[in-house]
């Protein structure tokens, strides 16, 4: 049977229960593998229930476990009902990663109240709705801890300057809720560009920009779903007891790139890819 080829020790969440959002595909899905391959339950937490029924079989099938609850994380009164399901169903929440999130390229100008509400609604409001909740109904009495999902926006996020407000909002929330919730654990990723299920969402305009990227990644190449799985479950599992309020860049040295700096001729470093389902997405063929 094909199993999660993680790096973490077998059983490492045994007994553990959390919830997964967004894990109906990418990151998400990567990311629910591993925590359900490590002995976690996991609630997979979407709005597309066909989507998360496949990954709750494909988790099963390898001998996992994982319930979904279909949710719009935007919608606070549906968060907290899910909330309080997963706690009925699981009898306890240690974890939750908030990796839910979306976005669309185009120039600030561009873009209008509506499209800046639901960028920022599902990439800060809804990850703190998530927060929220999970800490209010279970992390402040029994402790836990969190990942949320930001993204590579330091030094701004051109043609996406919606979702990188609320990506740099996120990140200052990690920051706050690490102090006011202690001792649960608030840390952050910022994923770079990853070969993710996500690019292929891009319209057919940008697809030789996506793949002209590795050239400007100092690493040489995109990261993959595992990379950043991996990173989440280091947060979560006992070795990151004394991180918290922290944020693991996660991007191949993009964000160090400066304009007086040419890229030299380069190799890479192995890419590390133990996800037994992963697929390379359509548009890097």
């Amino acid at each position: 049977m094909a199993a999660f080829r993680s790096v973490f020790r077998s059983g490492l969440f045994t007994g553990q229960a959390g919830i997964v959002t967004g894990a109906g595909s990418g990151i998400g899905r990567c990311t629910a593998h591993e925590l359900a391959a490590l002995g976690a339950t996991v609630a997979l937490i979407g709005r597309k229930p066909e989507k998360l029924e496949a990954v709750a079989r494909e988790i099963a099938d390898a001998g996992g476990s994982a319930r979904c609850h279909v949710a719009d994380i935007r919608e606070e009164e549906r968060v907290a009902e899910v909330v309080h399901a997963v706690l009925a169903d699981f009898g306890r929440i240690d974890f939750l990663v908030n990796n839910a999130g979306g976005q669309f390229s185009s120039p600030l100008e561009n873009i209008s109240a509506k499209g800046w509400d639901a960028v920022v609604r599902t990439n800060l409001t809804g990850g703190f709705l998530m927060a929220r909740e999970t800490y209010a109904q279970s992390m402040k009495q029994h402790g836990g801890a969190i990942v949320n999902m930001i993204a590579d926006m330091w030094n701004s996020m051109p043609n996406m300057g919606h979702s990188g407000a609320a990506r740099a909002g996120m990140l200052n929330f990690t920051e706050t809720a690490a102090l006011e919730w202690a001792p649960v654990r608030v840390n952050a990723v910022a994923p770079g560009w990853i070969a993710s299920s996500g690019l292929d969402q891009y319209p057919p305009a940008m697809r030789e920009h996506i793949r002209a990227l590795p050239s400007k990644v100092p690493l040489n190449r995109l990261g993959t779903e595992s990379e950043i799985s991996a990173a989440i479950v280091f947060l979560l599992s006992p070795a990151a007891a004394f991180i918290s309020g922290a944020c693991i860049r996660i991007d191949g040295a993009v964000p160090n790139v400066k304009p007086n700096y040419t890229l030299p001729p380069r190799g890479t470093t192995p890419a590390f890819d133990g996800f037994h389902l992963a697929t390379k997405p359509k548009v890097l063929e």
